[in-house]
């Protein structure tokens, strides 16, 4: 029997944990492995961290392409895995994602003209939100440029949602199931970054870990595309601490791994950038 009581203790997303928790105890019991829906960033991370301590289970998420920051997690018994972790001295969560399955994950094309009308993709996010899809069925939406967007879904959201016309802002679109190569396939990357600042403001570390000017950056914060371990943070002189991470919406991870203080009282900072 799963202690639920004592992993949901402290939970920050307790809702979304007790429902993974749920899906754990079935896989358990009928050895059968579980999916759950779509969850965020910080619901997984929580998740995983929580799940981590169970030894007879194995947890992947997998969002249909590498960069995805939706995520729907597979739950399955340890030894109904069918990849070896220990062969590769990689743990299950580690394991490089393959092609998404198709009875789990459907990519859809919302194509529309939004050459005089331009959307984001919370725009995309909220129309199809609006015509009755739950944000658990809901992966990544990757707009593209004036023509559309691509959107992550559930098989039963596709079913719903394809050949049915929605309207995004004022442009209304056709929705169709497309291929997986339409999206990015290379994985994330890490790229160590160093940089010598006047301050440890978040605008000023996220400018040269981004590689986005100060001002642009410092937009983007007051805008709440900014977090900082997955909490939106809309204060640009917020002062950063090592260790901390930032996301920025579509641009991928900063970790500030360290921060020195040089003769001249300047911040000497390491950073690493997963992208």
């Amino acid at each position: 029997m799963l202690p639920i009581r004592e992993l949901l203790l402290g939970a920050s997303y307790p809702n979304s944990l007790a429902a993974v928790l749920d899906l754990a105890a079935i896989s358990l019991r009928t050895y059968q492995p579980q999916w759950s829906g779509f969850l965020t960033a910080p619901e997984q991370e929580e998740c995983l961290n929580r799940l981590n301590q169970l030894i007879e289970l194995t947890v992947i998420s997998n969002g249909g392409f590498p960069q995805a920051e939706r995520r729907r997690l597979r739950l399955e018994r340890f030894e109904h895995f069918t990849s070896d972790p220990a062969s590769n001295q990689q743990t299950p969560q580690e394991l490089p994602e393959q092609m998404p399955p198709a009875e789990q994950f459907k990519l859809l094309e919302i194509s529309g003209n939004f050459l005089f009308d331009p959307a984001e993709a919370i725009d995309f996010r909220q129309a199809l939100q609006a015509d009755g899809l739950g944000v658990a069925e809901l992966g990544d939406v990757l707009v593209r440029g004036d023509r559309g967007a691509l959107a992550v879904v559930s098989p039963l959201a596709a079913i719903a949602l394809i050949g049915k016309p929605i309207q995004v802002r004022t442009v209304l679109c056709a929705v169709a199931e497309t291929g997986w190569e339409r999206l990015p396939s290379q994985m994330p990357k890490p790229k160590q970054i160093t940089s010598v600042e006047a301050s440890l403001r978040l605008d000023a570390v996220a400018s040269a870990g981004f590689a986005i000017s100060r001002n642009r950056m410092a937009e983007l914060i007051r805008s709440g595309k900014v977090r900082i371990d997955w909490k939106v943070i809309t204060n640009p002189s917020r002062e950063l601490k090592p260790e901390e991470r930032v996301q920025l919406e579509g641009r991928g991870e900063l970790k500030l791994e360290s921060a020195m203080l040089t003769k001249r009282d300047r911040w000497r900072l390491s950073m690493l950038r997963n992208f």
